[in-house]
């Protein structure tokens, strides 16, 4: 089937979105490729139709288990066969996931980073029908790599041993700089990279110094005297914030304290709150 054939047969869309086709024609051209997409762009369709179309197994490199489980259950659901290997997965699982991989009807295996770093599993590699291989969150590897998940610096290893399978590498955030390093550390056999505008109507970007007013204007009630700086003035806009803003909201930090934090202070103020980071069991992970 076409690109659009397989679109329109398991996703049910009469056409891609922009710049979708553009990558998955470098993709099959057999072309190393590096796609910049905003996030809700369609990133995944980008290796998940190409795929489809040459009819092999896909290795998908993602740092997220939840991000794994909820793709492999979204292609299920459209009769697609696809399997993950991650943290808390017993040795029999594993190996019956890579089986099936290697002698059924499977395209799609997903895994994170660190699973590359067993020789086992890579032994194992060289006998899947891999056409091609996605790294998803690929800014880790230049921007965040050395300090959030190093074993993205090692994902090109594996190429030695698959030297004909392109690579798609799929980020939402790059620089013209990281977007060079990307491409180095995975040895791309050329440069190649495909951009789409990362402009939103629907978003708005606001800058507080701390400890002074927001010079930006917002819509509504947003300004909030301010005397000092710090954490606790930092606490303050957070407060304010949410305070007048209605619905969900994601507060990032720079460390798994600081988030524990945060979510303390925001609960003793009567807005309710959790904390989440790498540094929790699987379980706990998934309970909150």
């Amino acid at each position: 089937m076409s690109p659009t054939e397989v679109l329109q047969t398991y996703w049910h869309y009469d056409d891609f979105r922009p710049l979708q086709a553009e990558i998955i024609d470098s993709v099959l051209a057999g072309k190393d490729t590096l796609a910049l997409m905003p996030t809700g762009g369609g990133k995944s369709l980008c290796f998940q139709v190409p795929t489809m179309v040459k009819d092999g197994l896909c290795l998908v490199i993602t740092p997220l288990i939840a991000l794994m489980k909820d793709q492999v259950a979204n292609l299920r659901s459209r009769d697609i066969f696809a399997a993950a290997i991650y943290t808390g997965m017993s040795y029999d699982q594993q190996r019956v996931a890579l089986d099936n991989c290697q002698f059924g009807p499977y395209h799609f295996l997903y895994v994170s980073p660190e699973r590359l770093e067993s020789e086992t599993f890579r032994k194992r590699l060289t006998e899947l029908p891999i056409c091609l291989i996605a790294v998803d969150e690929a800014h880790c590897i230049s921007q965040w790599g050395y300090d959030f998940r190093p074993s993205y610096l090692h994902i090109a290893d594996i190429r030695e041993s698959l030297p004909e399978v392109p690579v798609l590498a799929l980020t939402a955030t790059a620089t013209p700089a990281v977007a060079d390093d990307i491409q180095e550390r995975l040895h791309f056999r050329e440069k190649n990279v495909l951009k789409k505008s990362f402009r939103r109507e629907n978003l708005q970007y606001v800058v507080r110094e701390v400890g002074g007013p927001s010079k930006l204007p917002l819509k509504g009630d947003f300004s909030v005297p301010t005397t000092g700086d710090g954490r606790e003035e930092k606490i303050a806009q957070i407060v304010h914030i949410l305070s007048r803003v209605a619905g969900s909201a994601i507060v990032y930090v720079r460390n798994r304290k600081r988030a524990q934090e945060v979510a303390e202070v925001l609960s003793a103020r009567q807005i309710s709150a959790d904390f989440y980071h790498a540094g929790l069991s699987t379980q706990e992970r998934t309970r909150k």
